[in-house]
């Protein structure tokens, strides 16, 4: 099954992933705990400020596709929220941290994964890391895809497919190679032209030569 979440919706439920694993004892979260966790300001990219309306649309929306739900069997006044990820992939701890960061940052190396995810799952290695992407990645639809590197970076980074392809645009080229390539435009365009006054110089010296010939 493949999913199309928007920025708020991905925001919505990788929040109550997070808060699942770290704080367990106040999850589900209510309505304006939810929002809280959307908006807060750490381990967040992009910085959000939602409110209660847009944040209760995206849980409207997440339910419509089963990926959240008002939590049964609650005895409080106050509706709280759950996710249902591991209803519907069957995720081990490993590939719901990993997906949960993605969610919450976009895309990453596998280090800064490692690193970022040590509140959510304990990787050893990151071998460990590499394998998680690996088996997210070989999904049915796939759920993580590898981003071509960025130059100048050593790392490649990864990016959750939740919210549908993700397409990189090209680099923009360096300022001085952008120089270099109208300076080397330039110099083909006066080649031609020199190389074409030389063939008009040499056609008149040739007519000069025939008609000075009538008169020997």
């Amino acid at each position: 099954m493949e999913f199309h979440l928007s920025e708020i919706e991905a925001r919505v439920v990788g929040s109550l992933v997070e808060k699942e694993l770290t704080t367990p004892d106040y999850y589900p979260l209510s309505l304006n705990a939810l929002v809280n966790a959307c908006n807060q300001k750490s381990n967040r990219h992009p910085i959000m400020n939602l409110d209660h309306d847009a944040v209760g649309d995206a849980l409207q929306s997440l339910n419509e596709k089963g990926l959240a739900a008002a939590a049964g069997g609650a005895d409080s006044r106050v509706t709280k929220f759950e996710h249902r990820l591991q209803e519907v992939f069957n995720f081990s701890r490993p590939e719901v941290a990993i997906l949960c960061e993605l969610l919450l940052r976009g895309p990453q190396t596998p280090g800064e994964l490692r690193g970022r995810t040590e509140r959510l799952y304990g990787f050893g290695d990151l071998s460990e890391v590499q394998t998680a992407l690996q088996h997210l990645m070989k999904r049915d639809p796939p759920l993580v895809k590898l981003l071509p590197r960025q130059p100048g970076t050593k790392e490649a980074r990864y990016a959750h497919l939740l919210s549908g392809d993700v397409i990189v645009a090209e680099p923009e080229p360096p300022a001085e190679a952008a120089a270099l390539s109208n300076t080397a435009d330039r110099l083909a365009r006066l080649d031609e032209q020199v190389a074409a006054l030389q063939k008009e110089t040499a056609d008149l010296k040739q007519q000069l030569a025939d008609f000075r010939k009538q008169f020997d």
